[in-house]
């Protein structure tokens, strides 16, 4: 009896990093699919602002939502679109950046202190969690390696464009979450070097 229950352990450690894996692949891609395409990502993410907006709207009227959380919530996502005039250049310290990181700590204290006065099912929560709380933030986190490879479009007093690229956007070396990805990739599956 022993024997199976360590094997089902096991087994569980290896299917959590599979796991780990498959959502850090996820990851890595879709952050090369943003970095490719800044301006179809725009548009989608403006999109999910609009839909959350609209899941708002219809928790306030249908499921009697507290008027104050659902206006944070729209308070929120108008920020969000404040975010989205610049992208996909975020400035991590404007302060509409600060403000969404704060307003998303916020709407977070709401929604656990409704949850925990009424009863709702788990995958109901979760809704509620994923839709209005945790998708639009996590477009903006997985988008902001996107502004860091695109030419620069305004010359500073005394650059030019052309020294501007090549010495302080180099397109060989990435920051943010693609240099992260890129580490844990070669630490996992290291590459071979052609040799020629």
């Amino acid at each position: 009896m022993w024997f199976i229950y360590t094997l089902s352990w096991l087994s569980l450690l290896i299917q959590v990093a599979f796991v780990t894996l498959a959502i850090a692949a996820g990851l890595y891609y879709l952050a090369e699919l943003i970095e490719e395409y800044t301006v179809v990502t725009r548009r989608i993410i403006k999109y999910m602002i609009w839909f959350s907006s609209a899941v708002l709207v219809g928790l306030y009227l249908f499921e009697h939502f507290p008027g104050f959380m659902v206006g944070v919530g729209l308070f929120t996502n108008l920020v969000y679109f404040g975010l989205l005039q610049t992208f996909p250049f975020i400035v991590l310290t404007s302060s509409n950046f600060i403000l969404s990181c704060v307003l998303v700590i916020f709407n977070h204290y709401l929604a656990f202190q409704y949850f925990a006065e009424e009863y709702y099912l788990f995958s109901e929560v979760l809704a509620y969690f994923t839709f209005c709380l945790w998708l639009i933030p996590f477009a903006f986190f997985v988008s902001l390696s996107a502004g860091e490879n695109v030419l620069p479009s305004t010359v500073q007093p005394g650059d030019d464009v052309v020294s501007n690229y090549f010495t302080k956007g180099k397109r060989g070396k990435r920051s943010g979450i693609l240099l992260i990805f890129s580490f844990i990739k070669e630490a996992i599956l290291p590459s071979r070097q052609k040799i020629y």
